[in-house]
């Protein structure tokens, strides 16, 4: 049987929570713990953006909380992106990941309080298995992925599920643009 699409995040939520508890608290395995993180993050970001997103916004009537928690991820993904361009020996990393820690604990509580809750009542179990099946696959196409490995497609999803308007005509770095000072905001 396939796995519940809620549950499968949560578990990746779990595995991050995780992995920042060691960053922080094991300075000696930053160097091979990083790599992990990024791939893992970026990955499920990738993943919920691509298939669980448009479903909640259509299907679950969660069309606001989606596109919070879009510009969120797109916050996340610069944050990330300087986390992995820091010396995890130097000064500055605690700081760096301090923020990132912040900014992911603040994402996973808004979406595990609003946006899964809604999911879990408003899908049925058979669709949240499809969602499953889709988000684990999407996911796997993603590992290995950094932040900022994006595609044209990919900003266009993002820029979708944030509900920014106006980006149909828009080159690939314009829309980059547009879509990350969407998530400054």
């Amino acid at each position: 049987m396939s796995a519940d699409v809620v549950d499968l995040i949560l578990q990746d939520h779990r595995e991050v929570e995780r992995l920042f508890e060691e960053l922080k608290n094991s300075p000696e395995k930053r160097p091979n713990l990083l790599p992990v993180l990024t791939t893992l993050l970026t990955a499920h970001s990738r993943a919920e953006e691509a298939e669980v997103y448009p479903v909640a916004a259509a299907e679950a009537g969660e069309k606001e909380e989606v596109s919070h928690s879009q510009q969120e991820h797109i916050e996340a993904d610069q944050l990330l992106a300087k986390l992995a361009a820091t010396d995890p020996a130097s000064a500055n990393f605690d700081t760096v990941l301090q923020n990132l820690v912040d900014a992911v604990t603040h994402h996973v509580e808004e979406e595990e309080t609003k946006v899964l809750p809604g999911m879990r009542s408003n899908l049925s179990d058979q669709r949240r298995a499809e969602l499953g099946d889709a988000f684990a696959a999407s996911r796997k196409e993603h590992l290995g992925e950094q932040p900022g490995d994006m595609t044209r497609d990919q900003l266009a999803q993002q820029a979708a599920n944030a509900d920014i308007s106006g980006t149909s005509g828009l080159s690939k770095d314009e829309l980059k643009k547009k879509v990350e000072s969407a998530g400054e905001s």
